[in-house]
């Protein structure tokens, strides 16, 4: 919960789930695996500014790692 505390200190909100990107071609995200982070899925290689549909960029794996057991009802997902 540091993490959360020091942003909602600065920003003036907390945070309740962490998300990064770990380029497979580069590094393994070994760290991140210890540290009990899930893979959720795979970027599609574009880039957010990208106006088409072909991929310009590496496919990177995407993880999260929850600050908080209720981030799901705190970021307000209904289910």
């Amino acid at each position: 919960m540091r993490i959360s505390q020091g942003w909602k200190n600065f920003y003036g909100h907390p945070v309740y789930f962490l998300e990064t990107f770990v380029d497979p071609q580069r590094f393994r995200g070994t760290c991140y695996y210890a540290a009990n982070w899930v893979r959720l899925g795979e970027t599609t290689g574009r880039g957010k500014a990208s106006n088409s549909y072909v991929p310009n960029r590496s496919i990177k794996h995407v993880l999260g790692y929850p600050l908080s057991p209720r981030f799901r009802e705190l970021l307000g997902e209904v289910g």
